[in-house]
């Protein structure tokens, strides 16, 4: 029988006399609990909330040391659980991974065996963390749009395009056919939008400056809203009859001001998208989508792959809004 051993390495975040500082730490394997798996972690990925918790957000992570990490995908290495046996590939996201419970910046994590989703067939696990929370996210908003929208209906809005949930969102969208219309602030990214599949770019300060009547001229059958604030105001005061728009975000703003004209006039529907809590089922439906019939092409391509050591630098970059492409890390070595 082979012998394992009981230490791993793990990227801890310490409070140091109020300030937050991150290093490679050795740590003790726990004792599993009932229904818990013990997962070998082969690759993560870098998201905002993880800079955050390592960064001290008390919002995101209330205790320290801390492993972040809200993203994880590898192999069973126990179970006590009668979901999941040894060897099997899985891929846990959110719950409260990385934020509560030590995360994926370690070569072993510890979870509820319910939080766990086995990995389709068709996809490898660098590919699932390349997705990670946010082709999750786009996956759920796609799934809820298209079950009430189809691509003839007319064009659909996807806000925050460059950012993680948005330009997959307008990638899957644009590969099911539908007219995308990306909304970005970014004016310097518009080749790359189009290059994902956008047939439109529509820059954030002109939507921010639509009219403030209760409602506007219909433009869009339906949007992905990743931002929230005005600009989620002004897709659904300017969504056609019958639309749809998901709302998954709040970058912009928390709060949207709006009267419900666009809900009894023109029987718009806003739908909620919760990735931390969304049911298993769903989750079922979403990765195995993203696994085969919405990859986009040349998906590798859209990530970077960093070392545990490279951590702490890569968050301080995303921190200041510098970090460009996914950022995978790689721990299967």
């Amino acid at each position: 029988m082979v012998q394992h051993s009981s230490t791993f390495k793990a990227f801890r975040i310490e409070e140091v006399d109020g300030h937050f500082q991150g290093s490679i730490k050795e740590m003790e394997l726990g004792t599993l609990n009932n229904n818990e798996v013990l997962v070998k972690v082969h690759y993560s990925s870098l998201n905002y909330k993880d800079a955050l918790s390592a960064s001290g957000n008390k919002g995101v992570t209330r205790n320290y040391p801390h492993t972040p990490g809200i993203d994880a995908v590898g192999t069973i290495e126990k179970s006590n659980s009668d979901l999941f046996t040894i060897g099997e590939k899985v891929i846990v996201t959110s719950y409260d991974l990385g934020m509560n419970t030590d995360g994926g910046f370690a070569e072993y994590i510890q979870v509820p065996a319910e939080w766990a989703v086995k990995l389709p067939e068709k996809m490898t696990m660098k590919e699932a963390m390349i997705y990670g929370t946010a082709g999750l996210t786009a996956g759920m908003s796609v799934l809820r749009l298209t079950e009430l929208i189809a691509p003839n209906r007319g064009k659909i809005a996807v806000s925050g395009a460059t950012g993680g949930v948005g330009a997959l969102s307008v990638s899957i969208l644009s590969k099911l056919g539908y007219s995308v219309v990306a909304i970005t602030g970014k004016e310097t990214e518009r080749d790359y939008l189009i290059s994902l599949g956008a047939e439109e770019v529509l820059l954030r300060s002109e939507i921010e400056n639509f009219n403030k009547k209760p409602l506007l001229k219909p433009l869009f059958a339906g949007a992905i809203d990743t931002v929230g604030g005005v600009i989620l105001e002004n897709i659904i005061k300017s969504t056609n009859s019958i639309g749809v728009v998901t709302c998954c975000g709040n970058v912009a703003s928390p709060k949207i001001d709006l009267t419900v004209f666009p809900f009894i006039l023109r029987g718009v529907t806003l739908i909620g998208i919760d990735s931390q809590n969304y049911p298993m089922e769903y989750r079922k439906i979403v990765w195995n989508k993203l696994a085969q019939e919405w990859k986009p092409k040349q998906l590798e391509d859209t990530c970077n792959e960093i070392k545990l050591e490279d951590v702490m630098q890569k968050i301080e970059l995303m921190l200041k809004g510098k970090l460009k492409r996914r950022t995978v890390l790689n721990l299967n070595e």
